[in-house]
């Protein structure tokens, strides 16, 4: 395998790392569906669309799951997105799309600076996306100040 086709694959290996770090810690865990802050039916690590309320999944079906939904995160990033990514960078947008879906992420101002070449203010505009519902939640502060911090990792203070 060539060098450049390694640091491709270990770059990827290392954003996806990072990314299931993130979406697993603030999404967390529950087996059983569940209604998230604004209603919508969840399970497992933050999975949504396709569930029924009082549906129950195992641990490795939520990880399963949890792989595709990131994956389908990875490739809304990868689509949009028009500069190079570090993993970092590359596992904090994930998380964000994970998070808000692609049509927002598609949308926002975040995606416009970033592919401006803007990139410290592109990572700044996670801070504004802490609101579900119309309410701030304190879940949504730490995830983005967590999201922000990868998204700037690598760039000078």
């Amino acid at each position: 395998m060539s060098l450049k086709r390694r640091l491709i694959v270990g770059g990827t290996a290392g954003a996806l790392s990072l990314a299931t770090a993130v979406v697993s810690q603030f999404e967390g865990y529950r087996s059983e569906a569940y209604r998230d802050p604004v209603g919508i039916p969840t399970i497992c690590y933050g999975h949504t669309g396709d569930v029924d309320m009082g549906q129950t999944l195992s641990q490795s079906e939520c990880k399963e799951l949890l792989a595709e939904d990131l994956g389908t995160a990875f490739d809304a990033v990868d689509q949009r997105v028009e500069v190079e990514l570090p993993p970092a960078r590359r596992a904090a947008l994930a998380s964000f799309v994970y998070n808000v879906g692609e049509g927002k992420f598609a949308r926002s101002t975040l995606l416009k600076r970033l592919n401006a070449g803007k990139v410290r203010a592109a990572c700044d505009e996670l801070n504004r996306w802490v609101y579900a519902g119309g309410r701030k939640l304190a879940g949504l502060v730490k995830r983005r100040a967590a999201e922000r911090k990868l998204c700037l990792r690598g760039l000078d203070p």
